[in-house]
């Protein structure tokens, strides 16, 4: 059922194309790809048979769907006990309430091997756009995403 919906995710990106823009905001947090900072504003678009990333106007990087060695996901999460610190100032002790909220953050890391040229690449996606962003993956892919939080690391 799952390989079913992520087909038809992947059918329906061409037609989001007379849409809009079908791209995928993105913020880049490391990698292999030269010349990028972390932090930098992009745009990931899915093809029918590969990934490419865009910074500005310019293509960064392109990725086949066949040369996906893995996907992965995770969040972070963060308490957000100095924005609450900023605003009990002001508000006589509401900061309280602000700093028992959680702001996550959705991170999507690309693994490949593309005829010997391997590379990666980890980036944040919009909360928004995170499960449709994974389902694409995995569809022109065929590979299935793992969750990074729960792998356990045996020292």
């Amino acid at each position: 059922m799952k390989r079913l919906i992520a087909f038809v995710l992947c059918i329906l990106f061409p037609a989001t194309a007379l849409a809009g823009d079908p791209g995928f905001k993105i913020a880049y947090d490391g990698g292999s790809i030269p010349g990028l900072k972390a932090g930098t504003d992009m745009k990931l678009f899915i093809d029918g048979d590969k990934v490419r990333i865009i910074s500005g106007k310019n293509e960064v990087a392109v990725i086949p769907a066949a040369s996906v060695t893995e996907i992965s996901y995770g969040q972070d999460v963060h308490r957000r006990v100095g924005a609450a610190i900023g605003l009990a100032v002001f508000s006589l002790g509401l900061g309280a309430l602000l700093a028992l909220s959680k702001s996550k953050k959705h991170f999507v890391g690309l693994t490949w091997d593309d005829s010997g040229k391997k590379g990666g690449i980890a980036f944040q996606a919009d909360k928004n756009d995170y499960r449709g962003l994974l389902a694409g993956l995995e569809g022109i892919t065929g590979k299935k995403a793992v969750d990074s939080d729960a792998m356990t690391v045996k020292n």
